[in-house]
């Protein structure tokens, strides 16, 4: 599993920290895994629509200096 440092504002770690001490989670580090799933989740296909168009402009600049 990889490490991630975060700097969180100090409201939001409060607010992970009540969530941990509140027995939702068993630490900071689940919190933030949970979230980004969610995250991911909830914007999945947003993001995979961004990165296709990102690909095709690219092909489609690369295919215009190909023959230009």
């Amino acid at each position: 599993m990889k490490t991630i440092k975060v700097d969180l504002p100090e409201k939001l770690a409060l607010e992970m920290e009540s969530y941990v001490k509140g027995g939702w989670f068993s630490d900071e580090a689940e919190v933030m895994r949970v979230a980004f799933q969610e995250f991911i989740r909830h914007h999945r296909l947003e993001l995979m629509e961004k990165f296709m168009q990102e690909d095709i402009e690219w092909a489609l600049k690369t295919k215009k200096a190909a023959q230009g």
